[in-house]
C-alpha cells in the first residue's frame, strides 16, 4: 500500500520579501497544525560564503550560483532586468531603500488620468507600513512628506553638508534622510552602516536581509517545509479551483516526470517576470496577465558647488520630494531625488569636495503595449519584450532639467553635468499581474487573491498597478503583511 501523499495547507513559491512576509503574517494567524510547503528555485548562498567569493576566496559551489540573465530569454539586449533568484530573492541584492510610496499614488487615474487606480488607499496600508518597518529595523527621519502614525524603529542617518543645506532650504518633509534598511545602531543580527557605496553586498552585513532578518524564525518554524532547487512552471486548475503546483528540478529538469504538490492554497510570490510566466503556462486567460511589465528610470547629474560636501551616514544619505507630487504627474513623471554619498572628488585644487552627486528616479506608467511577458518555446524560460521609454518618463525628465537650477539653487552652483544617458536599470521589476476593481481591468483584487481563481494569491510588485518614483520594497512587504492579514 502506497504512502499518503500530503495536501498542503498553503503552497508557497519563492523566498523573497512577498512570499516571506506573506507567510510570516499566515504563520502568525493559524494554528499548530497547518502544514505549508514553500519551494525555491534556488538555494541558501550564506552571507558569509558571498562575502568570501567577493574577496577570491570563493567556495566552489557559489560559481554554480544561477544567474538571473539565464533564468529567462530578454528580447531587448539593451535593457536588463535584475533580481536574484536564490534562497531570500532580491534582499541578497537590494541597496536598503525604503521610502513609502505617497498617498496620491494609489489614485492616479482619479488625480491624473493616468492608469489605473489601486484598489486599496495609502491609509488601508499604513498600519502595515509600520509593521514592516518594524520588522526591518528601518532607520529613518522623525518628519516624513508621507503621514506616520509610529516613528521609526531606527534613528535617522546623518545628513551631509549638502543635506542640511537643502534641507534648510526646503524644510524636513521635503529633504530628508532616506528612510533605508541599513542599520543606523548596531543590532543583535547587524551592524551599523558603514557607508562604503557597496550595499548590493554590505560588507558590515548592516542591510536587512530574509536570511538575517526572517531565516531563523520563518523559516524554523516546525508548520513550514522548504524544498530548494525546485521550479514551479504551472499552477493546477479544476474549474475555478488552484489544486496544486507543478515543478522540476532546475539543475536537472524532466518536464515528463514533474513533481505535484497538492494544496488548499497556492501564493505565487516570485517577481515580476515569474509571476505571470507561470499563470500563462497554467492557461489563464486573463487579458492583463503579463501585461505592463515596467520599472522606474533613472538619471545622474553631477554638480560643481561652492560649498564643501562632508558627512551623511549612509550610502544615499536623502531624499528630495520637490519634484514627487503635483499637477505635472498629469503629462510626466513624479521624480524622487537621491543624493549618493559616494567617493569622489572634483579635480580642482582647493575644491576636491565641492561637488554633489544626485541621481533623479522616474516614474514610469506601465505601458500595455510595449512591456510584455509572454510565453517562450522554452517552457521554464518567460520570454520578455520591452520597447522603450514611454513618453511620460521623457515628458518627466525634462521638466528636471529644465528645473536643474533653480532645484540646487541653495547650493551656490557653479556647473552642472548631466548624464545624458538612462540607468540600465533601477533593479525593480514591477507590474504584470496588477490588482484592481475586477476582472474587466486587472488580474487580482485587493488582497492579491486572482479574480477567477479564488484560492489563488498573486503576491508581489508584479500586482501593481502604477509604480511611483519611490523604491517599491517596503511596499511589497506591507502588501504581503495586508494580504494574509485581511485573508486568514
Amino acid at each position: 500500500m502506497g504512502a499518503t501523499k500530503t495536501t498542503y495547507d498553503l503552497i508557497v513559491t519563492g523566498t523573497g520579501f512577498a512570499s516571506t512576509f506573506f507567510l510570516k503574517k499566515y504563520l502568525e494567524k493559524s494554528g499548530p497544525d497547518k502544514k505549508v510547503l514553500v519551494i525555491e528555485r534556488g538555494q541558501l548562498f550564506p552571507y558569509t560564503d558571498r562575502i568570501a567569493f567577493a574577496q577570491g576566496k570563493n567556495p566552489v559551489y557559489l560559481d554554480k550560483m544561477e544567474s538571473h540573465d539565464d533564468s529567462f530569454i530578454n528580447t531587448n539586449k539593451v535593457k536588463p532586468w535584475l533580481f536574484d533568484v536564490n534562497f531570500g530573492g532580491s534582499s541578497n541584492c537590494w541597496w536598503g531603500c525604503t521610502p513609502r510610496f505617497m498617498p496620491n499614488d494609489f489614485a492616479m487615474k482619479t488625480l491624473y488620468g493616468q492608469a489605473i487606480d489601486w484598489p486599496i488607499t495609502y491609509n488601508d496600508l499604513e498600519p502595515y507600513y509600520c509593521e514592516a518597518e518594524s520588522i526591518i529595523n528601518i532607520a529613518g527621519p522623525e518628519h516624513t512628506p508621507f503621514p506616520k502614525s509610529q516613528p521609526y524603529p531606527l534613528p535617522a542617518h546623518a545628513l551631509s553638508t549638502v543635506d542640511l543645506k537643502m534641507q534648510k532650504a526646503y524644510g524636513n518633509t521635503q529633504w530628508v534622510s532616506q528612510p533605508a534598511a541599513r542599520a543606523s545602531k548596531v543590532l543583535s543580527t547587524r551592524n551599523a552602516c558603514c557607508s562604503s557605496y557597496t550595499c548590493n553586498l554590505c560588507p558590515a552585513n548592516a542591510k536587512f536581509t530574509i536570511e538575517n532578518g526572517l531565516r531563523n524564525t520563518v523559516y524554523t518554524d516546525p508548520r513550514v517545509e522548504l524544498k530548494e532547487g525546485l521550479q514551479v512552471y504551472k499552477v493546477e486548475f479544476a474549474g475555478n479551483v488552484a489544486k496544486g503546483v507543478v515543478c522540476v528540478n532546475r539543475l536537472h529538469p524532466d518536464l515528463n516526470n514533474p513533481e505535484v504538490f497538492e494544496g488548499n492554497i497556492i501564493a505565487l510570490g516570485a517577481n515580476a517576470i515569474f509571476n505571470p510566466h507561470i499563470l500563462l503556462s497554467s492557461g489563464d486567460k486573463n487579458p492583463f496577465v503579463g501585461k505592463g511589465l515596467s520599472e522606474q528610470c533613472g538619471f545622474f547629474t553631477d554638480i560643481h558647488i561652492g560649498m564643501s560636501n562632508v558627512g551623511g551616514g549612509s550610502s544615499i544619505s536623502a531624499n528630495g520630494y520637490m519634484q514627487y507630487d503635483g499637477d505635472f504627474r498629469k503629462n510626466g513623471s513624479s521624480v524622487l531625488i537621491e543624493n549618493h554619498n559616494q567617493a569622489f572628488v572634483r579635480n580642482e585644487k582647493g575644491k576636491w569636495r565641492h561637488m554633489a552627486r544626485f541621481k533623479f528616479v522616474l516614474e514610469s506608467i506601465p505601458d500595455l503595449t510595449n512591456n510584455v511577458v509572454k510565453l517562450s518555446d522554452n517552457p521554464l524560460k518567460p520570454l520578455v519584450e520591452y520597447k522603450e521609454l514611454n513618453d511620460y518618463v521623457i515628458s518627466g525628465r525634462k521638466r528636471i532639467e529644465d528645473e536643474m537650477h533653480k532645484i540646487f539653487a541653495p547650493l551656490d552652483i557653479e556647473e552642472v553635468l548631466v548624464d545624458k544617458a538612462y540607468t540600465d536599470t533601477e533593479c525593480h521589476v514591477l507590474s504584470s499581474a496588477r490588482m484592481g476593481k475586477d476582472a474587466s481591468e486587472s488580474v487580482v483584487d485587493k488582497h492579491m487573491i486572482h479574480h477567477q481563481y479564488r484560492n489563488l494569491f498573486v503576491l508581489g510588485g508584479s500586482a501593481f498597478p502604477t509604480i511611483s518614483a519611490a523604491n517599491p520594497t517596503l511596499t511589497i512587504s506591507a502588501l504581503s503583511l495586508m494580504s494574509a492579514d485581511k485573508s486568514f
